[in-house]
């Protein structure tokens, strides 16, 4: 399995979390163990995707630092959707347990758009 189907895998593995585990209830979520195992999940998924554009693997993760560094260099707006991502699904839902669903919906959606990016860019090289 590929990168970028892997991090898809990653980003509904997290939804179905949500959705079936930490039931979302007049806009927050129920559950505060499932809402950070979907947050560490999908932040996983960014990560996953991310190490292969960066052709990196597993066994030598990088710091968060070093992530913002080079997608600086390649992508200011990437960069500001990472940083959300960050903040969002990694410190906010898998440390705090964050349960406002407006959050994860945000977090999630930048994570996709990281994804997708990083899918464009794989394409751009293959051809």
């Amino acid at each position: 399995m590929n990168h970028i189907q892997e991090a898809h895998r990653y980003i509904n593995n997290a939804k179905e979390l949500l959705g079936d585990k930490a039931k979302n209830e007049d806009g927050f979520y129920n559950d505060k163990k499932y809402v950070k195992m979907a947050g560490h999940t999908a932040y996983c998924g960014v990560l996953e995707a991310l190490d292969g554009l960066f052709g990196l693997k597993r066994k030598v993760r990088k710091s968060v630092d070093w992530y913002q560094e080079e997608l600086g260099k390649m992508d200011k707006k990437v960069l500001n959707a990472f940083n959300v991502v960050y903040n969002t699904l990694h410190l906010s839902m898998a440390y705090d347990g964050n349960l406002s669903v407006v959050i994860a919906n945000e977090g999630l959606k930048q994570a996709e758009t990281i994804i997708s990016w990083v899918e464009a860019k794989q394409e751009v090289v293959s051809h």
